[in-house]
């Protein structure tokens, strides 16, 4: 049974994160085994690089040296392994987040997070081959006005240090979030996220049913 690999993207806020478990339930109701990771995490190390990320104050090379270097060790000990067991793997972001939010967020190089990205997500274990550039089958982009965002954030549980950006980061990280699905269309499945939760879930499930993934 072939992998399947699955990003969930979006400014914080967007709410995604609420529809990864019942996306789950989905596909195991279907008898698949999934997956279910985040980044920057997934793996121990990566997880103490995500506190670093998240906490501590950093300029912009730095944040995304880290984001990548997490991510490297997350492909290799997560990621990959259960796409060749034949599982579904849901991540709660992935590269296009590094592109949002170091890039367009932050004002990164986008080349150099392109070099980045061709570096950890194309190399085999040892880095010597070159291997297909491992990207999500689709991103589900849940698209929110940063507006309504940062009233959602509000009054929420103490924030790290992007929850606490204010408005105008939101809007420059969506701006880059727009940017890679204009460069990858076919990949991005753009989730209308200002609506009820009911009506955000049949977006997300349709999404996954018109691409032949899921039964209705």
């Amino acid at each position: 049974m072939q992998g399947l690999f699955i990003s969930f993207e979006g400014i914080d806020g967007a709410g995604k994160s609420t529809h990864i478990d019942a996306l789950s339930r989905a596909f195991e109701a279907q008898g698949r085994h999934v997956t279910l990771t985040r980044e920057p995490g997934g793996t121990p190390l990566a997880e103490q690089l995500r506190e670093m990320v998240l906490q501590a104050p950093m300029d912009a090379m730095t944040e995304a040296l880290l984001v990548f270097a997490a991510r490297r060790d997350h492909v290799q000990q997560v990621i990959r392994p259960a796409l060749m067991r034949g599982d579904v793997v849901l991540c709660d972001r992935f590269s296009d987040a590094s592109f949002a939010y170091q890039g367009a967020g932050r004002g990164f190089d986008w080349h150099m997070l392109e070099t980045l990205e061709a570096w950890v997500q194309g190399g085999d274990a040892a880095g010597a081959a070159a291997q297909t550039l491992l990207q999500p089958d689709v991103t589900i982009w849940f698209d929110l006005p940063p507006a309504v965002a940062a009233s959602r954030l509000a009054g929420a549980r103490v924030p790290d240090k992007f929850e606490s950006q204010p408005e105008a980061f939101f809007a420059q990280v969506a701006g880059g979030y727009a940017k890679r699905q204009q460069s990858a269309p076919e990949r991005f499945a753009r989730i209308n996220a200002n609506q009820t939760p009911d009506a955000v879930r049949h977006e997300v499930m349709q999404a996954l049913r018109d691409r032949g993934w899921l039964t209705p």
